[in-house]
């Protein structure tokens, strides 16, 4: 029980990181200027969905699992410029990848097969996101 007490703790942090995400990139769509902002945007746009639809899962788990899905999304600060904001999203990407590996490895120990496999399938989608970034900032 223990085991699952701490899951649930980890992924409504994954939760609030998911929702900080999501007004982290709305905000930056909204406020990015020029050429790059142009090209953030475009890029950035799809994956506030994403981030969302990471978050509705993570809430249902929650709940699925016996817990109490957060409504408080994590503070995120938002540099002023788009290479700025590129690099601080990468950052958040790699932490989001590791996070999700961590509590993939919880949920096997719980005994959370499935959540383990949709953990991993997250760390897909965050990675190919980290690695866009990766080619967007090696061209900038």
């Amino acid at each position: 029980m223990a085991d699952r007490k701490k899951l649930i703790e980890g992924l409504n942090q994954d939760l609030a990181n998911e929702l900080g995400a999501s007004i982290l990139y709305l905000y930056q769509t909204s406020t990015a200027t020029g050429y790059d902002g142009e090209e953030l945007r475009e890029f950035l746009r799809p994956e506030i969905n994403g981030e969302l639809q990471h978050a509705i899962f993570l809430a249902d788990k929650i709940v699925a699992l016996g817990g109490k899905p957060t409504t408080t999304p994590t503070q995120y600060k938002s540099p002023k410029d788009v290479k700025g904001m590129l690099k601080y999203d990468q950052k958040l990407e790699r932490e989001a990848i590791e996070n999700y590996r961590m509590r993939a490895m919880q949920a096997e120990e719980a005994g959370e097969i499935g959540l383990k496999v949709k953990l991993e399938e997250i760390i897909v989608d965050e990675t190919a996101h980290a690695e866009q970034i990766e080619r967007i900032l090696r061209g900038m």
